[in-house]
């Protein structure tokens, strides 16, 4: 039987002597994936949101003639299955009986609490990880950052072209970028940045950027623009998940945007088997992040 935590997994445990145990678990992070998405709970397999066409402008009249009429239809279906996510842990009948250590047994459960948590935030994390990432498409056929997402006025990007490093230059030109948004059918609209997410390689220079009184890295006596006009009002969110070190993302007002359902919520179960007398201890967390419109972020991979 794989896996079994028996009396010779932690020979010392059957022994007086020992002052303490440590390695299963260390402080912990807040829970950072839920700036990174909307979460919303789900009672299915998988959850469809279907993207519909809007109008177009208006046209001219001409006497006599009759008004123009457009249609709307169906435009991409977006869905996100959930996943099921499991980990446990056994132990012997000996191994419990024998250890003097009951503080060893309970680490056991913190240790996989830890494990289910830190799976969800690479699971989130790992959306954004794969933002350029060609294999990972999403409901309009397009990677989450690009700039050949489809609509019926043509392309349009929510990638910062040509790729740059974290700077105030960058933030202002994707900043215009986002402020130019259009819909499916290439009417404006208002679409504004939040917050900005980044690696924990950026957040000194971020902070730098966006908090200094005046112009950051300069002599100039000039106003520190992005401050003074509020940009990024939910402020810098720190993600330790994220692995490219110079990668950052804008997430934006956009309704119907990142979103990660929870189809059932993270729960442990204990049960013991009656013919090896071993306990078992299991947890089980179920639920998908992901995209629907794209125009919820806005990203740079770094120069």
């Amino acid at each position: 039987m794989p896996g079994v935590i028996g009396t010779g997994s932690h020979p010392k445990a059957v022994w007086p002597g020992v002052r303490d145990w440590f390695g299963f678990s260390y402080g912990e992070h807040d829970e950072e994936y839920r700036d990174l998405f909307n979460v919303e709970t789900s009672d299915q397999a998988y959850e469809e949101q279907v993207m519909s066409s809007g109008f177009p402008l208006a046209q001219v009249k001409q006497e006599g003639n009759p008004i123009a009429f457009a249609s709307t239809a169906q435009v991409y279906t977006a869905r996100l299955t959930n996943v099921p996510y499991a980990l446990g842990w056994i132990i012997s009948y000996e191994q419990l009986k024998d250890n003097k250590y009951p503080k060893l047994a309970m680490s056991f459960t913190a240790s996989l609490a830890n494990s289910m948590r830190q799976t969800k935030e690479n699971v989130c994390a790992n959306v954004y990880n794969r933002a350029f990432n060609t294999s990972y498409v999403g409901g309009d056929g397009v990677v989450l950052c690009a700039t050949t997402h489809p609509s019926a006025a043509g392309n349009w990007s929510n990638l910062l072209s040509p790729a740059a490093d974290l700077s105030e230059a960058a933030l202002e030109d994707m900043l215009i970028q986002i402020a130019g948004a259009l819909d499916h059918n290439g009417l404006r609209i208002k679409l504004m940045a939040e917050s900005l997410h980044l690696p924990r390689q950026l957040w000194f220079e971020a902070n730098r950027i966006l908090k200094s009184t005046l112009q950051n890295d300069t002599a100039n006596n000039a106003t520190n623009v992005l401050r003074v006009t509020g940009e990024f009002p939910k402020g810098i969110k720190l993600n330790h998940f994220f692995t490219d070190t110079d990668a950052f993302f804008a997430r934006t007002n956009c309704p119907n945007g990142m979103v990660m359902y929870q189809r059932d919520r993270i729960e442990l179960m204990k049960y013991e088997e009656w013919d090896t007398m071993n306990s078992k201890a299991a947890s089980y967390d179920r639920y998908v992040p992901g995209w629907i419109d794209p125009r919820s972020v806005y990203g740079s991979s770094g120069a």
